[in-house]
């Protein structure tokens, strides 16, 4: 039998874990980031999620990426390019680390504004905390753990992230007037 996607309630642990990574990560960085920031789904209270620590390290600027890329594959980390998204860069963590997914974001592109102003609308809004975490939840029984069923998974939930990141910049948006 295949493993499912595993989703899991909310743990209080994971800004702890954060805060690790956030760590080990900083002395190597802390001249070159804007800053390294919680992001995903583990980042916000209440909110069901795959049990692995998403973090943006923010540079200033397009020009500090191929900086932070030699220094993060000087920790172990593997560059795997913006896997389709332009101004992001991704990168797979050393085996010896906590598992985690670790992106290179420049300051206000809209790659690092989808991340944190989603984690932030959803800080603000219980109810599609719930609607989101039910939404994962059900899909990962649907769909096993293989590099197919994680890519359905995905584009399954893609329209609902879709609407709650428009959502977030709408209420940013409505904030600023």
């Amino acid at each position: 039998m295949t493993d499912m996607i595993v989703v899991s309630d909310y743990d209080p642990q994971w800004p702890e874990q954060f805060e690790d990574l956030r760590q080990r990560l900083a002395p190597h960085v802390a001249d070159l980031a804007v800053s390294i920031e919680h992001v995903g789904s583990t980042a916000v209270p209440g909110c069901a999620a795959k049990p692995i620590i998403d973090l943006d390290i923010v540079v200033p600027e397009e020009a500090a990426m191929p900086e932070l890329i030699s220094r993060l594959a000087g920790q172990g980390y593997r560059h795997e390019g913006d896997l389709g998204i332009r101004r992001r860069e991704a990168f797979q963590a050393p085996p010896t680390a906590p598992e985690h997914h670790l992106y290179g974001v420049v300051a206000d592109s809209k790659p690092h504004l989808d991340h944190v102003l989603l984690r932030d609308y959803l800080r603000q809004r219980p109810d599609e905390i719930h609607r989101y975490s039910a939404l994962k939840v059900a899909l990962a029984q649907r769909f096993p753990a293989d590099k197919e069923g994680r890519a359905a998974y995905s584009t399954a939930k893609s329209a609902l992230v879709e609407n709650l990141v428009a959502r977030s910049y709408a209420a940013r948006a409505a904030g600023a007037s």
